[in-house]
C-alpha cells in the first residue's frame, strides 16, 4: 500500500483526563502566543508575516506527524500546538485582514466543519478517533482538528465581542457547556451500551467532537482573561507575552508528564486499541 493511504497503528492518544488537560493547555498557550505575534504586542511582526509563519509551522508539524507509523506523544502534541496557534490566526485573519464580522467568521468555520465531517463519514464510514489507522483517515482527522480550533476561536470571540460577555463568564459558559457531551456520554455508557453497542459508539463519537470543539473557546477565553491588556482586555490584563511564556512552560510540564506516563506503560501494552467503525449507508 502506498503512502497515500498506508496502514498505521492508531495514532491518537487514549482519551483520558490527561488528554483533555493537555488539550486545554494547548488552547490557552495557542491563544496567547497567537495574539502576541499577530497583534500589537509583537509589532515587529506584521500580520502577513505571522500568518505565513503559522502556515509553515502547521505544515511542518503535520508532515512530521503523518510520516510516523504510530502515536508518538511529543510529535502528536507538537502538531496540536501548531494547530492551536495557526487555527487562532486563521480566524483572526478573516476578521482583521479581510474585514469579516464575527458571525460570518463563526458561520464559515461551522459550515467547513460540517462539510469535513460529512465527507469523512461518507468516505471512511466512521468518525471515531480510534479508527485513525490509515493516512487518509489521519488527514481527515487533522483537517477536522484545525477547523475545530478556528471555529472555537470564532465562537469565543463572538460571545465575548458581539454578545459582550466578559472573558471570565465566557470561560464559565464553555466549561458549563462541556457538561452536555459529558452527560450524553455517561448516559450512553450506562443505559445505552448494555443493549446497543453501535448506538453507544455513535453517541460517544458525537460527544467527543462536541467536547473537543468546546474546549477550544474554553482555554482561549481563560487565556484572554489572563492576558489581553487594556483597553481591550476585561480580565487580569497580564499581557500576551508573559502569559505565552508561563502557559508555554505549563504546557511543556504537562506534555512531559504525558510522555513519561506513555512510555512507562509501553511494556504493558500488548496491542493497539481496536478500531470502532460506524458504517455509512
Amino acid at each position: 500500500m502506498g503512502f497515500s493511504n498506508r496502514q498505521t497503528l492508531v495514532k491518537v492518544p487514549e482519551l483520558l483526563l490527561l488528554f483533555w488537560i493537555a488539550k486545554v493547555a494547548t488552547t490557552c498557550f495557542g491563544e496567547a502566543f497567537s495574539d502576541f505575534v499577530f497583534f500589537n504586542d509583537a509589532s515587529w511582526i506584521t500580520r502577513d508575516r505571522a500568518i505565513a509563519a503559522g502556515a509553515v509551522l502547521i505544515l511542518v508539524a503535520y508532515g512530521i506527524q503523518i510520516a510516523q507509523k504510530k502515536y508518538i506523544p511529543l510529535v502528536y502534541w507538537f502538531a496540536v500546538t501548531a494547530v492551536a496557534i495557526f487555527g487562532t490566526m486563521s480566524s483572526d485573519f478573516l476578521i482583521k485582514n479581510l474585514g469579516w464580522t464575527l458571525w460570518q467568521d463563526t458561520l464559515v468555520w461551522l459550515v467547513a466543519q460540517a462539510v469535513i465531517f460529512f465527507t469523512w463519514w461518507k468516505t471512511e464510514g466512521t468518525l471515531s478517533v480510534h479508527s485513525i489507522t490509515t493516512t487518509r483517515r489521519e488527514v481527515f482527522y487533522w483537517l477536522t482538528v484545525y477547523v475545530t480550533f478556528a471555529l472555537g476561536t470564532a465562537a469565543g470571540d463572538y460571545e465575548n465581542g458581539t454578545l459582550a460577555i466578559s472573558t471570565w463568564w465566557c470561560t464559565v459558559t464553555f466549561l458549563g457547556l462541556l457538561l452536555i457531551p459529558l452527560g450524553a456520554w455517561l448516559y450512553a455508557r450506562t443505559y445505552v451500551r448494555p443493549s446497543n453497542e453501535q448506538a453507544y459508539q455513535v453517541i460517544a463519537v458525537a460527544a467527543f467532537w462536541v467536547a473537543y470543539t468546546f474546549t477550544r473557546p474554553l482555554g482561549a477565553s481563560f487565556g484572554d482573561y489572563l492576558a489581553v491588556p487594556a483597553p481591550f482586555g476585561d480580565g487580569l490584563q497580564l499581557g500576551t507575552g508573559p502569559i505565552s511564556l508561563w502557559s508555554g512552560l505549563v504546557l511543556v510540564a504537562i506534555l512531559t508528564v504525558v510522555a513519561v506516563l506513555y512510555y512507562r506503560q509501553q511494556p504493558k501494552t500488548q496491542s493497539a486499541p481496536e478500531a470502532v467503525t460506524v458504517k455509512a449507508d
